[in-house]
């Protein structure tokens, strides 16, 4: 990269051929000079990478514990004219600074970019420089058919509703999205390049990108239909003979998986990192020494069997800033020296040219996002879970659906708490707008009614402690209450007796018509249960008009005195 527009310009235009050309395959590389004079001394190459942006282009709260400081403070981090102005300093220390990313750049992303099928957000990431992304989950939230139109660009999208809205000629994402591990069983090729390579000072940089073998527990099964998820760590390994091939010198996988650890997002090469990555780190080729994360919204710079492994926590609240030392004649990594930087507001001047583009968009999406919807009783319905696992706006959101769908004689309605992304933060007056109501399911989902047997019903809820990262416990409608026991085994934690549908107990044998968003009915969320129901019936409703309806019935929402009996009691 560089920091003259035209030398910007000409890598996403190479950015755009190769994935147009290649789109399908396994390989892609960027044009390679037969005769590149390669520098005499080491060489810095420096990158900067962030995760999980979601279409926030405004700054979102962010807490976090400042280098040096006692306790958290908390904070509005981000937005795209702050990540611009950072990077506007940080490629005037080097012109041919290399930005990358690790997915979910797109989707659960606020109304300001959700409402035009987020092309917005990948204007923006072009216009700050993005050259190459892995794939997340949540880029497969609209199917393989949007996800490529994301990427090539046109009109033709099962979101008629949404595509073209922001521009009538949208020219798709200037930047290359990569994944090694999923194929279009169709053809037997990859649905985008697995890797491309880039030059930078005269060093081949072999991008390789890959997104967790587990997207299909994670999206809707018509997101994913007609793909392949392969073990992330294999198809990376089986990219490097083609790499080399193509003349990388060096390796860097952009990955849409990562892990956790209690230490601090700016602790240089912690060496606490727990879940999914470190597995997948630790089979990786040996020549691969530089791992950037995504997925679990974390910030931390570990080091795995000797590997650099970082991630950027999410929505824009950290750039990792990473350089490494390369020497050009053999390729080898002499070092890698990184740092999580916050973007805070105060820290980096906003780029002028961002923040009057941003001024447009929220422009353009304001007069529809301010409309007035509803009047509540409470100006925050939070979506944090008692000690039970049940929240107030859980119980509304089940609610909602349950109302909507009772005239198809629907009993008990079920919500996924990751389907709600922000808790109903209505103004001081109880106000709310679209763009407020919006923001709690910026999916689209639809509802979708089933049958299901009580022993069916026993059994999804005794799933919700049978996952290795912790109980995921649904949201569920008026009409359903038990009691659960901690101390029992996992399996058998619903108290005998105490499962009930409109205050009577549940029979095993019987049949409960039920409701669940889309993303649910499929099985979402390792709810496999759901999958097996019976009778279904999408019915196009979508949950966010679901909400907007209930909120309009019922004023009370938000009241001290509104929350019925609890539906989820906690024995010990």
């Amino acid at each position: 990269m560089t920091d003259s527009r035209t030398a910007r310009a000409g890598l996403r235009a190479i950015a755009l051929a190769v994935a147009l050309a290649l789109a399908g395959c396994a390989t892609s590389t960027a044009p390679i000079a037969p005769h590149v004079q390669r520098p005499a001394g080491p060489v810095e190459i420096n990158l900067v990478a962030l995760n999980d942006f979601h279409g926030n282009l405004e700054p979102t709260r962010y807490t976090y514990t400042p280098p040096g400081a006692d306790k958290a403070v908390t904070i509005q981090a981000g937005g795209i004219d702050v990540l611009g102005g950072a990077l506007a300093a940080f490629r005037k220390e080097d012109k041919d600074l290399l930005l990358v990313a690790a997915g979910d750049l797109i989707g659960a992303s606020p109304a300001m970019s959700g409402m035009f099928a987020d092309e917005p957000t990948l204007a923006a990431m072009d216009r700050i420089g993005l050259v190459a992304s892995s794939l997340g989950n949540h880029e497969f939230d609209q199917g393989k058919t949007e996800l490529l139109r994301q990427q090539h660009g046109g009109c033709d999208s099962p979101r008629p509703d949404k595509a073209c809205r922001f521009r009538p000629d949208f020219k798709g994402a200037g930047y290359t999205y990569l994944a090694a591990n999923v194929t279009d069983q169709q053809t037997g090729r990859t649905l985008v390049p697995g890797w491309r390579v880039v030059d930078v000072k005269g060093v081949k940089i072999g991008l390789v990108g890959a997104v967790l073998k587990g997207v299909p527990s994670v999206v809707t099964a018509s997101g994913v239909r007609g793909l392949r998820f392969q073990d992330e760590a294999d198809a990376i390994n089986a990219t490097l003979p083609a790499m080399r091939a193509a003349g990388a010198q060096v390796f860097v996988v952009l990955i849409h998986e990562g892990g956790h650890t209690g230490e601090p997002y700016d602790k240089v090469f912690c060496d606490g990192l727990e879940g999914p990555i470190v597995g997948i780190v630790k089979r990786l080729d040996p020549a691969i020494r530089l791992v950037i994360s995504g997925h679990s919204h974390k910030g931390y710079l570990c080091k795995v069997d000797g590997r650099v492994v970082t991630q950027g926590d999410a929505y824009g609240h950290l750039l990792s800033r990473i350089r490494m030392t390369v020497d050009p004649a053999s390729g080898k990594v002499e070092d890698i020296a990184v740092r999580n930087v916050v973007m805070a507001p105060d820290a980096f001047t906003p780029d002028p040219q961002l923040s009057a583009w941003l001024k447009d968009v929220r422009a353009r999406s304001q007069a529809e996002l301010d409309k007035p919807v509803a009047r509540i009783a409470a100006p925050l319905v939070t979506r944090r879970q008692n000690d039970a696992g049940e929240s107030a706006l859980g119980n509304v959101v089940a609610d909602a659906a349950l109302d909507a769908m009772q005239a198809q004689g629907v009993q008990v309605a079920f919500m996924n708490p990751g389907g709600m992304r922000n808790d109903l933060q209505a103004g001081s007056d109880g106000t709310v707008t679209f763009g407020q109501a919006q923001a709690v399911l910026p999916f689209g989902n639809t509802q979708v009614v089933m049958d299901l047997t009580g022993a069916q019903l026993r059994t999804v809820l005794e799933q919700q402690w049978e996952r290795p990262d912790g109980a995921m416990m649904l949201q569920v409608s008026r009409t359903l209450a038990y009691q659960w026991d901690a101390t029992k085994p996992k399996g058998s934690r619903i108290v005998p007796g105490s499962l009930k549908v409109a205050g009577v107990p549940v029979d095993d044998a019987r049949v409960y018509r039920i409701s669940a968003n889309n993303f649910l009915a499929e099985g979402g969320d390792k709810f496999p249960v759901f999958g097996q129901g019976t009778n279904r019936n999408d019915t196009g409703v979508r949950d966010l008009d679901t909400l907007v309806a209930y909120l309009k019935r019922h004023p009370e929402t938000g009241a001290a005195n509104a929350a019925a009996q609890p539906r989820i009691v906690k024995l010990r």
